[in-house]
């Protein structure tokens, strides 16, 4: 699903199937969006701090097909991926609400279909996320979805062509809760959404959990109480063999998982797109919050 703003450069591809993932430097790989290409360099600087040695990285690879494409040829060997992705993009699910079931599912199918590993998730969940305006939330007294169902007057939608043509999208919403829509549901562009709703253009909008613009402007995302969405947790995939033959690298990146939020990842992207701050910049100082003088 799109996610954030895309960063600028030369999408990388891979093809070459002979290649060997047993080469001397481990080589951490991301899609081409601001949140994978942050995390790819997190992920990157982490393993070079605690291995000691160099990481290759091959960032802004493409899309999921492409980025799960290089894993199993052994052009990288490792990048964040997301569950509910994985689940119905890869394994060719239908979408399922159950995070447990979803992870479990996955971690399974990749490791019999591709000597794949999932480790323990990073604590991001990017699913879909339906947000109103702060004023909103605080004069109709809004947390979830089952309130702004409430909501007699109704609510105009606005969306990304993607959120209206998904099964998990809108149709999963007005499935779940019957939100009362004062007509059709405006499609833009995702960088618009924002601006239609501070400009009250739409009184609702249909955003993704970790966009950078949550962490700044006056805004509430409805809590999805009845589990609409399906989840999309980030977690790390990692070529089992790679894993084997390395010392300390599963260790390594164990230590990643939980130490990230939902705020903290849309800070992190607000940075890179709002700020425009170098990703490894961002990603060092992450990382030293975390771990102190690195």
């Amino acid at each position: 699903m799109g996610r954030t703003k895309i960063i600028a450069g030369v999408t990388l591809l891979f093809g070459l199937v002979g290649c060997s993932s047993k080469g001397p430097n481990i080589r951490v790989g991301s899609k081409n969006f601001t949140e994978q290409v942050v995390l790819g360099e997190i992920i990157a600087q982490h393993l070079e701090h605690r291995l000691n040695q160099k990481i290759e990285r091959s960032l802004n690879l493409g899309g999921t097909l492409l980025a799960h494409g290089a894993l199993l040829h052994h052009e990288i060997d490792l990048y964040p991926e997301y569950t509910g992705t994985a689940l119905t993009a890869i394994l060719k699910d239908p979408p399922d609400n159950d995070p447990a079931r979803v992870l479990t599912r996955v971690r399974s199918e990749y490791l019999t279909q591709f000597k794949v590993e999932w480790l323990d998730p990073l604590g991001i969940d990017n699913s879909f996320a339906m947000v109103v305006s702060g004023a909103d939330a605080r004069s109709k007294h809004l947390q979830n979805l089952s309130d702004a169902a409430k909501v007699a007057s109704g609510w105009s939608l606005g969306v990304g062509y993607e959120f209206q043509q998904r099964p998990d999208g809108l149709a999963a919403l007005d499935r779940t809760y019957h939100l009362h829509w004062t007509g059709s549901p405006q499609s833009m562009d995702l960088g618009l959404l924002y601006k239609a709703l501070e400009g009250n253009q739409v009184g609702m909008i249909a955003a993704n959990a970790t966009d950078g613009l949550l962490s700044k402007l006056d805004v509430k995302v409805l809590d999805d109480d009845q589990h609409a969405f399906p989840p999309y947790q980030v977690a790390i995939a990692a070529g089992e063999q790679r894993l084997k033959d390395t010392p300390g690298m599963r260790e390594a990146l164990l230590e990643l998982s939980g130490k990230f939020t939902n705020q903290s990842m849309q800070q992190l992207n607000y940075q890179v797109d709002g700020e425009h701050r170098p990703v490894a910049q961002v990603a060092a100082e992450f990382l030293k919050g975390i771990y102190g003088q690195r």
